[in-house]
């Protein structure tokens, strides 16, 4: 049997966002508005794999969502999660987007693994994007109040969450 970490041991989150982060890049909100901007660089390819009702309160605009649940079957022709956009992007550049960068960065891999060439993950999210002012409209493509935004994805972690006993 083979061991699936280098270690032998199993990881905590930290230790595999680390091994992620060395097949896939990672850039800042303000680096993906810059490269949004610049008409003379290809414009990537925005995969948005929070969960669907996540992407329906707010996302960036041009963005598709393919919740990390069905990437692996969304990449390929065949299945009825196949989205033909992201099936014929593996040669374009890839943005990936999730809350905070942590689950992009894991989708990432899971992308460079199925053969996408130059792919990114939004580092800090839709999280990082709101506070660096980016545009972020709802699910019928109407502007969303960035406070409103700002509130949602500030609920804190409870106590269980955080491994701590409640009293």
């Amino acid at each position: 049997m083979h061991d699936l970490t280098p270690a032998g041991e199993p990881w905590h989150l930290q230790q595999f966002l680390d091994h992620c982060s060395q097949f896939v890049g990672e850039l800042f909100p303000w680096d993906l508005q810059a490269w949004q901007d610049d008409t003379t660089q290809p414009a990537p390819l925005l995969l948005d794999v929070r969960e669907l009702d996540e992407f329906h309160l707010f996302h960036i605009p041009d963005s598709i969502n393919v919740p990390r649940g069905i990437l692996e079957t969304a990449c390929d022709y065949g299945f009825e999660d196949s989205v033909p956009r992201l099936v014929e992007a593996r040669k374009r550049p890839v943005v990936v987007i999730c809350r905070s960068g942590k689950r992009s960065l894991m989708a990432g891999l899971t992308l460079k693994m199925m053969g996408y060439e130059n792919v990114q993950s939004l580092q800090t999210g839709v999280k990082g994007w709101n506070d660096a002012d980016g545009l972020m409209v709802n699910n019928n493509q109407l502007p969303v109040d960035a406070d409103f935004i700002d509130t949602f994805l500030s609920i804190p972690p409870t106590p269980a969450q955080l491994g701590e006993e409640e009293d």
